[in-house]
């Protein structure tokens, strides 16, 4: 099949984002009594906004999460991202070559707050390939894995979803593609494969390297 659009997510597929986002819950977590490993947190949160996951939240700190719980963290999170964000392994590479060989027609679409999005993007040097046509789940009415965020960026890009290939990494990720009826690859640098394509993601790839070629 030949893509009109390639829509890529954002934490785990363009930038190694999501151990750093983790360990800022997690020590935020810690000060409120629940205490996680690092994989454990991820477990629980890798592909979900913070938010959606309330009552989890709410039922092992035995607190409500509060704007201020959420602020404090997203302060956190930020100057995390700020000293520590890394770019996935050649995806500069993948984005160039895909970005002039569908004419521009890419998109970032993401679960995140743009404010994060922005952050990651700039810091990596790849903002300036996905300009204009950045998508965050919070501003729309859904968040994965909901359509909603892969609907906007196709729109506005004036594609068929059908006609759009999706890079995923988590299976909600990949849920989201699917149900926006776009083709769904799976990037697996964690050993996650299985549950990639379970999601539906019908070819997964662990290398950037092979995205282009693929």
């Amino acid at each position: 099949m030949t893509f009109e659009a390639v829509l890529f997510d954002c934490d785990g597929v363009l930038v190694d984002s999501e151990a750093i986002t983790c360990g800022a819950l997690r020590d935020m977590f810690e000060q409120e009594g629940w205490v996680l490993t690092l994989q454990e947190c991820m477990a629980h949160f890798v592909g979900h906004t913070v938010r959606n996951r309330r009552e989890l939240i709410e039922a092992n700190t035995g607190k409500p999460l509060t704007d201020a719980f959420m602020d404090a963290f997203y302060q956190l999170r930020n100057a995390r991202l700020e000293n520590e964000i890394t770019a996935i392994a050649h995806i500069h590479d993948a984005v160039q070559r895909t970005f002039h060989a569908h004419q521009g027609q890419i998109a970032c679409a993401s679960g995140a707050d743009r404010y994060k999005i922005n952050l990651m993007l700039r810091k990596v040097g790849l903002f300036d390939w996905f300009e204009g046509r950045i998508f965050s789940g919070h501003e729309v009415p859904q968040s994965k894995p909901a359509p909603d965020v892969y609907l906007a960026a196709a729109a506005h890009l004036g594609r068929d979803p059908q006609r759009c290939l999706a890079i995923e990494d988590t299976p909600i990720g990949v849920a989201a593609g699917v149900a926006a009826g776009a083709t769904v690859w799976g990037y697996a640098a964690h050993g996650q494969g299985d549950a990639l394509r379970a999601a539906g993601a019908v070819r997964v790839f662990d290398d950037m390297r092979d995205l282009f070629a693929a």
